[in-house]
């Protein structure tokens, strides 16, 4: 009997494990030994958070392969991590909502009181200027499928943002030079990891490598 795929969930920006329960559950489901892991994503920068959660995640992991299922900053620690290290049994990574480009509502936010307190260091670096650490990363080297969102709950945040948008982050920023796949649905930036036809797409993802075909409602 081969050994179950390791799928290690992070979750983004001011969340918690609990946030991907519902995919923890579905996961579970497909027959994955899942890691779900809560992390102090307010109290240190992202290269720090990247070393202290990744390593502890992967200490966990059985001798089956090993993917990552991540929510909006959480793929910036991935890759974050993979641009200092390899990880041999490294298999498929899929994002949700990913900031990959930055985002402008750190832009325009960012300097306001409070903003910092609320988001930590790491919210600062989510920008799309000169401190923005995912515009540092380069593209992707490992197998990559992104989903974003085209639907938003916070108006006044999509103000901020050009195009098509998930509340937080734009379409077009979510995408990364490298992916093998991008997917965009009808869902928000905050609930897109508990969306029962996200969570089927990032399992068809994890079992084929591609998204099942899917259209947008007009």
């Amino acid at each position: 009997m081969t050994n179950p795929e390791n799928v290690i969930l992070l979750h983004g920006l001011a969340r918690s494990a609990s946030s991907m329960q519902r995919m923890e559950q579905c996961l579970i489901a497909q027959g994955y030994a899942v890691i779900n892991v809560d992390y102090p994503s307010r109290h240190y920068p992202i290269e720090v958070l990247a070393e202290k959660v990744i390593p502890q995640a992967l200490q966990q992991c059985g001798d089956g392969e090993i993917s990552f299922v991540t929510h909006s900053m959480g793929g910036i620690l991935v890759r974050q991590y993979l641009s200092q290290h390899k990880i041999a049994r490294l298999n498929k990574v899929v994002m949700l909502g990913p900031p990959n480009k930055g985002s402008e509502v750190v832009d325009k936010l960012g300097k306001f009181p409070g903003f910092h307190l609320l988001n930590g260091d790491a919210g600062m670096q989510l920008g799309t200027g000169k401190l923005s650490v995912p515009n540092q990363l380069g593209q992707a080297d490992f197998n990559l499928g992104i989903i974003a969102g085209t639907q938003s709950i916070n108006w006044l945040l999509s103000l901020l943002i050009p195009g098509k948008n998930d509340g937080k982050v734009s379409v077009e920023r979510t995408r990364l030079e490298g992916m093998r796949e991008h997917l965009e649905m009808n869902t928000t930036h905050p609930f897109m990891m508990k969306n029962d036809k996200v969570i089927e797409q990032v399992i068809h993802y994890l079992q084929t490598g591609k998204f099942r075909s899917y259209q947008l409602k007009k």
